[in-house]
């Protein structure tokens, strides 16, 4: 059985609500009863010794009783649940609760145990007499015997306190459940209705629809959290897809010129438009060879992005072993009459590479700048700590189209022309093989200014 989030929720706080409404009353409970019958007795004690003073004071200077007064204090008692019975100093009874109205006093004293037994079930208890002194006239006077149920009881007043209480935690209990379910349910919405939106947004982007953008935000930094990461899960996939298309168009792009140029002499030769010299033959070739680089290269990154290529890393001198690829490269700086300088710092840089790799990274950098800085230009390779920068004085990259430039054949020029640039696959590679590595490639560059390419390798 599966429960919603929302049903889920509501129930805990419902449950916590009600966990902590039954210890506090629990609790409560417990210590008003301990208090309550501490009260309960010393209340009892208190009007038990304010009898036996007032019993005091129906004795005359004469030494007799004034019975009237006795009758009255001991009827009032016995509304109070004490039965009430004065002895003189000689032993003599003077007056006496139950010889007055014994029927009443017994109606009394079942009245009190049958309150004791509303409220404790299991109670045991008793009528008890108490002896209390009685002074009066300035001298002892005799005894008052003040009998009651103990060891002690509830009187109605008692036992409807005690029962308008409870009913009053009652309501509270009932109050605070119904609190602890409207919160849990507001709570509940205000996470579940946001949950609900990132999964509909999740399943439009799964069938497909990839303009999908979810604009509300929530209070909530963890809900907020996900829906930007769904946010700019559509958003990557949808470049990843403008990406793809683009990769089949510049493919086709990179392959029409070629293609097209084998068709139309190829068509030239059948007609017997050309002779099959060895001008035309070469010509033939080169195109063939263009699309065979073309081809290679695109298997080259292949195999550097998706099939994990094992490194064969060793410690290598850094600033040696990119001096080693700048002194190789320095003869087709030379042709193109672009200066190359290499900067090591003068000190032993060690590095864990694959050195056949990384060369090709940093190859394909050299052949980058070499491409884009003209004639009388100049580049300048440095190596310092982890670090490999190459930077040139070239024609520079506009600010547009940093971000993409490691992508797959893209090109800066739209047109594509041959002129302005190789396939546009070189810096995909290099990004591929630094990656690998575990490291960083960065470019810097404005229009006019040449451009700066750094290779961050892990320390």
């Amino acid at each position: 059985m599966t429960w919603t989030l929302r049903t889920r929720l509501t129930l805990s706080y419902v449950l916590v609500a009600l966990l902590c409404v039954l210890l506090v009353s629990v609790l409560a409970n417990g210590m008003l009863e301990s208090q309550f019958r501490r009260y309960v007795r010393d209340g009892q004690e208190k009007a038990a010794r304010r009898v036996a003073e007032l019993a005091g004071g129906q004795l005359r200077e004469d030494g007799s009783w004034d019975t009237g007064g006795l009758e009255s204090l001991g009827m009032n008692a016995l509304e109070q649940g004490m039965v009430v019975k004065v002895t003189g100093r000689d032993g003599r009874v003077v007056w006496d609760a139950t010889e007055h109205n014994n029927g009443l006093c017994e109606q009394m004293i079942t009245h009190m145990a049958q309150n004791m037994a509303s409220r404790y079930p299991n109670w045991q208890g008793g009528y008890a007499e108490s002896l209390y002194p009685v002074r009066g006239a300035g001298r002892d006077a005799g005894l008052v015997s003040i009998g009651s149920y103990g060891p002690f009881f509830l009187n109605d007043a008692d036992l409807s306190f005690i029962n308008a209480l409870n009913r009053l935690l009652l309501w509270v209990t009932l109050a605070v459940l119904a609190l602890a379910v409207g919160v849990g349910l507001l709570m509940a919405r205000g996470i579940s209705v946001p949950l609900a939106r990132v999964v509909a947004a999740t399943q439009r982007i799964a069938a497909g629809s990839l303009e999908v953008r979810i604009t509300e935000r929530t209070r909530v930094r963890e809900i907020d959290a996900i829906t930007t990461a769904v946010n700019e899960l559509s958003r990557s996939l949808k470049e990843q897809e403008a990406l793809r298309r683009r990769l089949t168009t510049d493919v086709a792009h990179e392959l029409r010129t070629p293609l097209a140029a084998l068709q139309s002499h190829l068509e030239a030769l059948i007609d017997g438009v050309w002779q099959p010299d060895a001008k035309r033959l070469t010509s033939l070739h080169e195109e063939t060879l263009r699309i065979t680089r073309l081809v290679r290269d695109l298997e080259s990154l292949a195999r550097q992005e998706n099939e994990a290529p094992a490194l064969e890393k060793r410690e290598t001198d850094l600033a040696a072993f990119v001096r080693a690829v700048v002194a190789n490269a320095e003869p087709q700086f030379r042709a193109k009459d672009v200066g190359i300088d290499f900067r090591g710092g003068g000190r032993k840089i060690a590095a864990s590479i694959d050195p056949d790799k990384m060369s090709q990274a940093v190859i394909n950098l050299l052949s980058n700048a070499l491409e884009f800085t003209p004639t009388g230009g100049s580049v300048e390779v440095s190596v310092d700590a982890q670090e490999i920068r190459v930077s040139d004085t070239g024609i520079g990259i506009g600010a547009e189209h940093l971000p993409r430039i490691f992508e797959r054949l893209y090109r800066v020029d739209p047109s594509r022309s041959r002129s302005t640039g190789g396939a546009g696959i070189g810096l995909a590679i290099a990004r591929a093989i630094v990656e690998a590595h575990g490291g960083t490639i960065r470019a810097e560059s404005r229009l006019g200014a040449g451009s700066i390419f750094t290779i961050r390798l892990e320390g």
